[in-house]
């Protein structure tokens, strides 16, 4: 029997979440390792010198790139078309210039060199700007039912995450936001099946635990 790749995780990390949900929907099972960030096991950086979730150590190699884990999945199986509707560029701006500015409006406490001693200011500048670029993700929704088209893509998927966190900083703010189509994309994701199947809670891995098997088949490939 085939040895499944290990995966080092965080339940909450959005880079984590979507290489997750590739896995899943690839249907290639994997050995989940939860990591507690604040005490991450030794294996995580003897995989990979950068120690930080998602990494993926398959037969051929380690992966430690979430976008990567995703387009290597979805290249051995992608029942749902999904590298059909992979564009680098807006992927870019979410890894970019969204995610700058949802860390500062989330944590301005980390910024200390950056806010001036006003970390009220400098998160509500900071969620102005991520603001703007969600409502051109916005507009990309008012004739698509997804960012690309009408069904799910790579990159539905992976901006979902960042969307969640943004908007869960300060749901009553975000919801009163005028982005009909962009809230009822989040939410259409939220509710997915496939959101749900990779959020369960585990335990963080420690060497010598019993192996967690994650699949939609609990199998291995």
């Amino acid at each position: 029997m085939t040895k499944a790749p290990i995966l080092y995780s965080f339940r909450r990390c959005p880079y984590a979440m979507r290489a997750r949900m590739a896995l899943w929907v690839a249907e290639i099972a994997v050995e989940l390792r939860e990591v507690k960030l604040a005490d991450k096991p030794p294996e995580l950086g003897e995989a990979s010198p950068k120690a930080t979730v998602p990494v993926l150590v398959t037969h051929d190699g380690v992966i430690d790139e979430s976008m990567a884990i995703m387009r290597w999945a979805l290249r051995d199986n992608d029942p749902e078309g999904w590298l059909a509707g992979d564009d680098a560029g807006v992927v870019e701006r979410n890894d970019g210039p969204f995610k700058h500015h949802l860390d500062r409006y989330k944590y301005p406490v980390r910024y200390p060199d950056e806010n001036e001693g006003d970390e009220a200011a400098f998160s509500h500048h900071h969620r102005t700007e991520g603001l703007a670029i969600l409502r051109e993700l916005d507009a990309l929704l008012a004739s698509n039912e997804q960012l690309l088209g009408d069904t799910r893509g790579l990159v539905d998927i992976a901006l979902f995450p960042f969307v969640r966190q943004f908007a869960n900083t300060d749901r009553a703010w975000f919801d009163a936001q005028d982005l009909p189509h962009l809230q009822r994309w989040l939410e259409g994701h939220l509710a997915s099946d496939l959101f749900k199947a990779i959020m369960p809670k585990f335990a963080p891995w420690r060497a010598g635990d019993e192996p967690i098997a994650f699949g939609p088949h609990l199998g291995l490939r």
